[in-house]
């Protein structure tokens, strides 16, 4: 058994690591709540952005465009997304593992596009292809950054460096879970004519009049399709990563409370023996001296 002494620090330096996570757990839950109202706020454009791309891809009657040119799948690149810090039980080991899981399956080549700093450190330990590098993000999400993926991406799929371009990152679904998801951006697929169409009685192509073209309204549109879907999930990762921080943590208080009880019924176990053995040894002193 471990001695008073050693019992008492442990129990100091328990007492220490709770308050950490007690702090920890309060700074991810404020965080956490501004997060999660920037993905609510963003949800409806991007429902919206999608549903415009589909219904304007239906009245352009099939106009060719590089963004919507399917190629043939010799190449793909995965623009994985995790986070830059840690302490989040296994928000970023489940995101990798999907990751993992998504690379394999690839028959031909691959590149990765890695968006915070644990998946970073991972991909580049294990020695994989890893075309771009983002970190360093934090809780600012900036929709520069993903204007920045998205151009580097649009840029390699149109010179057909890329023949797919694939979205990996975690979909907020409340403060419990957090689901690892995978999205086709590139090559661009607008939603379907029913789902393209919403709001169209009879189903048919809506009376578009393009000005000055089809073409120019897709090359405006779909880079912003592409740009908003990644800042989408930049923002869903973000709301992910303190809702997961603040689980993780609060789990850590708990755990620190009960090794703390454990601890401190241990440590009076020992002092009730050491003073038990103290009035043994007294006793059995004075019964020597009669």
């Amino acid at each position: 058994m471990a001695s008073l002494r050693d019992l008492r620090r442990r129990i100091k330096a328990t007492k220490n690591m709770q308050q950490i996570t007690k702090a920890m757990k309060a700074v991810a839950a404020a965080k956490m709540r501004k997060a999660q109202e920037a993905v609510t706020y963003a949800r409806p454009y991007s429902k919206r952005i999608q549903g415009v791309l589909g219904r304007v891809a239906i009245a352009s009657g099939g106009v060719n465009h590089p963004l919507l040119a399917v190629h043939e799948p010799k190449k793909a690149a995965f623009i994985v997304m995790t986070s830059d810090r840690g302490l989040c039980g296994g928000f970023n080991s489940n995101l990798i593992r999907r990751a993992t899981q998504e690379i394999k399956a690839v028959k031909g080549e691959y590149e990765l596009i890695a968006v915070g700093r644990k998946g970073c450190d991972f991909f580049r330990h294990r020695g994989l292809n890893v075309a771009k590098e983002y970190i360093g993000l934090g809780g600012n999400v900036k929709y520069s950054t993903a204007r920045d993926i998205a151009t580097f991406v649009i840029d390699k799929y149109s010179v057909e460096e890329y023949d797919e371009v694939y979205l990996i990152y975690s979909q907020f679904v409340n403060v419990l879970v957090q689901k690892p998801v995978m999205v086709k951006i590139l090559p661009a697929e607008p939603p379907t004519e029913g789902a393209g169409a919403e709001g169209e009685k009879d189903g048919g192509k809506m009376p578009y009049i393009f000005e000055p073209s089809a073409e120019a309204v897709l090359t405006e549109l779909l880079p912003k399709y592409i740009e908003n879907a990644i800042y989408q999930g930049l923002l869903e990762i973000n709301a992910g990563f303190y809702s997961a921080q603040m689980t993780a943590m609060e789990n850590a208080t708990k755990n620190a409370s009960d090794m703390i009880d454990r601890l401190t019924l241990t440590m009076n176990r020992a002092r009730q023996a050491q003073i038990t053995k103290e009035i043994s040894e007294i006793v059995g002193g004075a019964a020597a001296l009669e």
